[in-house]
Order: C-alpha cells, then structure tokens, then sequence
C-alpha cells in the first residue's frame, strides 16, 4: 500500500504533555505505512529528542510561536500552506493551540480533507478576559467546520466543546494520554542525595510548567503553610517558565530556601517522581494534565485542584483528592493527613496505579490514533 503523507503541527516542543504524546506516537507509528512530517517553532527543549526520530522531516519555523504576534502569526500560517502543498500532506493532525488554528485554517486553504485537532486543553478559560476568550471560541467554532475529527483526552473538554458550540458529537473522539508504566516503576532513591534531601526526608513535588495556568505561587504558599505545622518538610517543583523570578521571589519571602527546591526542567521524571511521597498540582484550568497520570503510574498519591478532566482520573479518597481552586489551606490540611499517615499515602498510591487501565496505556494511544488515519485513508482511496 503507498505510503500516506502525514503532517503534524504544534507550537513549540517544550517539555509538556501534548509534546511529549505526540513525540510517542511520532516514534511508535507504523513507518510502513507513514511519511511522518512534523512542523514546529524554531527553539524548543525537545528539538534534540525529534531529531534522534528516524524517518521524520522536520521543518522549524522562525514565525510559529505561542504568543499573538499577527504579522508572524500570517507569515507562520503562508509557510505551512506552502509545506503542505509542496510535500503532497494528505492528512494534517495539529496540536496545541496556536498550531491547531493556524494549521488548521491552512490545512483548509490548501484544500486537505483530512484535518485532525487534539485538544489538550481548550485555548480559552474562565481566567481570561471577556473579549479574548469569546474570540478564541469564535476561532475554534470557525476551525471546528472543516475539522474531520477533534480528538479530546478527557470526557470532560468534548463536554466544554459542545456547550461553546465547537462542532457537532459526531466530529468528537476520545483518545486518553498513553504512558508506559514500566517505565515507572523505578526505585531511585539516589535523587534526594543529589539535591541535597535526606533519605528520612518526606517530599512533596509538582511538575509544571512556571506560568499563571499552573499557579505555581500556590505551590509556594502550601509549602509555607505546611512548614509551619510540620517545619521538616521538603518540597520539589520541578520545572522553569515566565513566572521563575516571581516564583524565586516568593520563596525568599517565606524563608524556604532550605525546604523548598526548584530543580527547573528535568528529563528523567519516573527518577523524579521515585523520590516523592506525595504529588500535587495547584493549576486554574486543565484539560487532563500527563504529570497526573505518570504520578500515578508512580503509584503516588495526588492532591490536585479540581479542574477539567482530572476528576475522570482521581477519584476523591481512593486515588487522591481534589481540592478547590486556589484553596490553598483545605490542600494543605489534606496534606498534612497524608503526610502523617504512610498506610494511607501507600494505599493510595497503589490503587492510582491500579486505576490506570489499558485505555490510558502508551499502546493503546498508538493503535487508536493509528486506526483513525487507516479509516480516513480507506475512505479517500475506497
């Protein structure tokens, strides 16, 4: 059979869930049956990984980038038409946001019947300014139009779709984030030498992105508020972003420079994730974030705030709990009963990792990804 030419798009190749899903199922797609294309931001922490993958053509674009910039956002928009028409792409899968828009709208111009959008996580919010995320709905409404499939990872964004108007059931695919859990099954405790924690030493961690979406302030102030019932307490946040010297700043107001450890972006996260006890995200918005599930294919316990998907993943009391928005003492209290129990935090985190069945599994993320396109295809060529 010939070989389909596919084409992905995504903003920027950070260290983030929708990177790191597409980079899998870049590596495990069959190459037999795939002419793999990937269109991307110029700079980008993974840009070395995507350059180990065979059989990829990669083109980095100066004009692809998160922020609103019209003029490059046009001239981004020119090149990936332009791409798309000179490579033959008969099918374009686009991620993240800004991509899905922009590859999307030329994906259309350039008269493709097959485009493909996964949503990890809707490009507007209750955060954001009235006008500015009645536009971003407006623009996903117009892209949705020509969109054959929009993939969701999580019940929750096909429901948030829906009732903003953003296509019809029919169009809607859920397709969960896919880990392999053997990879977490490490016992390092060798880490905390590394960053200067004590083996005896409890750890709380995070694993985020530094922007206001995560919040990682909150993240700060729940250290303090624990320090101050339990002052031995050690604390890891792991990852770098546009909010870093606030963050920094913070921290050297509430005096936990000792306690608390910014480690900025890892690689080795199952290494990371060996040494915590307990794991937390304090984000505004999501739609189902991957550091969860890799938490919990750590079996560790999570205490996350209640947004998007994530209650599709912990369930309150059984694999973790879910605490308001910016509730920053109701998390601390659940904390500090975790912390104080080792039964329960090791109960916990056994039936998260138990909970994790075969649809949220790396192989399964693959196969149904890999059978959309097939059936696409078998639709074109009959």
């Amino acid at each position: 059979m010939q070989k389909v030419n596919l084409l992905y798009v995504i903003t920027k190749l950070e260290l983030g869930g929708a990177q790191k899903q597409l980079l899998s199922l870049i590596s495990h797609l069959d190459k037999s049956k795939y002419r793999i294309f990937l269109f991307t931001a110029h700079q980008g922490l993974l840009i070395q990984n995507v350059s180990l993958i065979s059989d990829l053509t990669l083109y980095r674009s100066k004009y692809l980038e998160g922020q609103i910039s019209p003029i490059k956002d046009i001239i981004a928009l020119i090149e990936i038409f332009w791409f798309i028409k000179k490579n033959k792409i008969e099918i374009v899968h686009t991620h993240s946001s800004k991509a899905g828009i922009l590859g999307r709208i030329a994906a259309k111009l350039a008269g493709k019947k097959f485009i493909i959008h996964t949503v990890h996580g809707w490009s507007f919010n209750d955060f954001q300014l009235f006008f500015m995320r009645n536009i971003f709905i407006c623009l996903e409404r117009l892209t949705a139009q020509f969109t054959k499939r929009l993939i969701v990872v999580s019940s929750y964004d096909k429901g948030k779709g829906l009732e903003n108007g953003i296509g019809k059931e029919s169009n809607y695919t859920i397709i969960r984030y896919g880990i392999n859990k053997d990879e977490f099954l490490l016992k390092d405790r060798s880490i905390k030498e590394e960053l200067g924690i004590k083996d005896s030493d409890l750890v709380v961690g995070m694993i985020s992105c530094l922007k206001p979406q995560k919040s990682p302030q909150d993240f700060v102030r729940l250290a303090f508020q624990i320090n101050q019932i339990l002052p031995q307490m050690k604390f890891i946040l792991i990852g770098d972003g546009v909010l870093r010297y606030r963050v920094e700043k913070l921290v050297r107001r509430y005096n936990l420079q000792k306690n608390l450890i910014l480690t900025g972006w890892r690689r080795d996260i199952p290494r990371i994730l060996s040494a915590i006890d307990i794991f937390v995200l304090t984000s505004l918005w999501e739609g189902l974030p991957i550091s969860v599930l890799e938490a919990m294919a750590s079996a560790k316990p999570v205490v996350a705030t209640h947004t998007g998907g994530i209650e599709e993943a912990i369930i309150e009391g059984k694999t973790g709990f879910l605490i308001p928005v910016r509730d920053v003492k109701k998390m601390s209290d659940r904390l500090i009963t975790l912390l104080k129990d080792g039964n329960l935090r090791k109960e916990l985190g056994q039936n998260a990792r138990d909970f994790l069945d075969g649809s949220y599994h790396l192989e399964n993320m693959v196969n149904a990804n890999q059978d959309l396109y097939e059936n696409l295809v078998k639709e074109e060529r009959g």
